[in-house]
């Protein structure tokens, strides 16, 4: 009977050592995480030096949990271009991205990549092609209520004149954001994918 108490003790005991030595890995594995995700902060407030460098020299385990960091903030950072600092910290972000994933995705990082660049440029466009469409169409309604009236429209007639110019520009918006943000989600969940592999 002494003798099964013991072995259940050591069992016990070894299992402990276990769990601890289990939960250790998962923690710097974390924290491995958490310091690719710095790094890749760094690297878009100060787009200088290879963002694949601290990968070198580390285990195999630890380039994974760094690389899985730095992507999940690089792709955080490709967001739709609102403005041109946006458009660049996105550019910077899908270099950053193929930098760090052309060697383990290959092809399929290359061309998710391409896709984003690509939708990026085109949101710009589109959604300039889009307020010039509401704004022509809004301005001639304007134009046939004041000629249906018989009145002069005044010289300097906008489309923002027109009542429903803020809401139908945030529906049109909204819509094309919509889009928009589903595709580049779609092409970031696939990297995302390759990069936790």
């Amino acid at each position: 009977m002494a003798e099964i108490k013991s072995t259940l003790d050591m069992v016990l005991a070894r299992a402990a050592r276990i769990a601890v030595e289990s939960d250790a890995a998962e923690n710097s594995g974390e924290d491995m995480v958490k310091e690719g995700m710095r790094l890749a902060a760094a690297y878009l407030n100060q787009p200088s030096g290879d963002l694949s460098a601290p990968l070198a020299g580390q285990s195999v385990a630890k380039q994974a949990a760094l690389r899985q960091g730095m992507v999940q903030t690089l792709l955080r950072n490709i967001v739709l271009p609102r403005d041109k600092a946006l458009k660049e910290s996105s550019e910077l972000a899908i270099k950053g991205v193929l930098d760090l994933m052309t060697a383990k995705g290959g092809a399929a990082v290359t061309t998710a990549c391409a896709e984003l660049g690509q939708l990026l440029s085109q949101y710009g466009r589109h959604k300039e092609q889009m307020t010039q469409q509401l704004e022509d169409a809004l301005l001639n309604q304007l134009e046939q209520q004041y000629t249906a009236r018989g009145i002069q429209p005044p010289a300097r007639l906008t489309a923002a004149m027109h009542p429903k110019y803020k809401d139908e520009l945030a529906r049109l918006l909204l819509e094309l954001n919509g889009q928009y943000g589903q595709a580049m989600d779609q092409r970031k969940e696939i990297i995302g994918r390759l990069a936790a592999l």
